[in-house]
């Protein structure tokens, strides 16, 4: 529960405000970016709420805050942004919300599908997100692209009978994971999930290709700042040649979504997306 008393300075006056436990983690930059802004070491309020948009906005970015550093007037209206979690995207893919701080706020996401239903990465473990995805169906797999954004994966496999995926490498964050991906080769999980060694920013990092939409980890993002497609030597924690080589590979794939564990998501069509991975190779030589 953030504490107005530790509201940081830079917050303008009104009903939402950022506390100093802020970890600066993008969380509400990426759901609420008219309300919140960053100064490079925490988000904070630049412009209060204008419309009904942007309050429900902010309230989402309220619940999916990792160190619950927002807070805000309406109580009840926080209640309700809770039920606006997992957050469609498209297609049957959703945005849990509920971001961990054990994964330093990464993002996770929910695929529907007809022989079982996906988590990609692991939000904290709340019962109300947890109630809604077993109306939905429940989860019968959950892809874990590396060690640092597992969170409650055991959790949420324990709960709904799972079956949790992840590299023989990264391992150590799950050593009772069900089902573990060798090598660096390609492997079809399932029809529809292609899971892609993309080794670089750890060891054994994973991305999932699943239709269009590619769930990349901490891999690449995109970036409002620079308006492209990205990665970032600063956090990689095993090879950044490496690293360069995988994104090179994701090159040769075809997708319309990037979804990452931390980071912005974008969506392009095709032919564009492929336009935007060419020029993130070539800004990264």
């Amino acid at each position: 529960m953030a504490d107005r008393a530790q509201r940081v300075p830079e917050n303008v006056d009104g009903a939402f405000f950022v506390d100093t436990t802020c970890i600066d983690c993008d969380t509400c930059r990426q759901l609420a970016p008219a309300t919140f802004g960053e100064t490079g070491q925490f988000s904070f309020v630049q412009v209060q709420p204008r419309d009904e948009g942007e309050v429900r906005a902010a309230y989402r970015a309220l619940v999916a805050c990792p160190t619950g550093s927002i807070g805000a007037t309406d109580k009840a209206a926080a209640r309700a942004a809770v039920d606006e979690f997992p957050m469609g995207l498209a297609d049957g893919v959703y945005y849990c919300g509920f971001n961990s701080p054990k994964s330093f706020g990464g993002n996770s996401y929910f695929v529907e599908h007809p022989a079982g239903n996906w988590l990609v990465d692991a939000p904290r473990f709340v019962e109300p997100l947890a109630r809604r995805l077993a109306e939905r169906g429940g989860v019968r797999y959950i892809f874990l692209t590396h060690r640092d954004d597992v969170a409650d994966a055991a959790r949420y496999a324990e709960r709904f009978g799972a079956e949790r995926i992840i590299h023989r490498l990264e391992l150590a964050a799950q050593p009772d994971s069900e089902r573990v991906i060798e090598g660096r080769d390609p492997v079809e999980l399932a029809p529809d999930f292609l899971a892609i060694p993309t080794p670089g920013h750890t060891r054994g990092h994973c991305a999932l290709l699943h239709r269009e939409f590619l769930f990349t980890g901490d891999h690449i993002w995109w970036s409002r700042n620079r308006g492209r497609l990205t990665a970032s030597r600063d956090v990689c924690w095993y090879s950044w040649a490496e690293q360069m080589q995988s994104v090179a590979l994701l090159g040769e794939y075809e997708f319309e979504w990037v979804l990452p564990g931390h980071g912005e998501r974008a969506y392009f069509p095709a032919g564009e997306m492929r336009r935007q991975m060419r020029r993130l190779v070539a800004a990264l030589q």
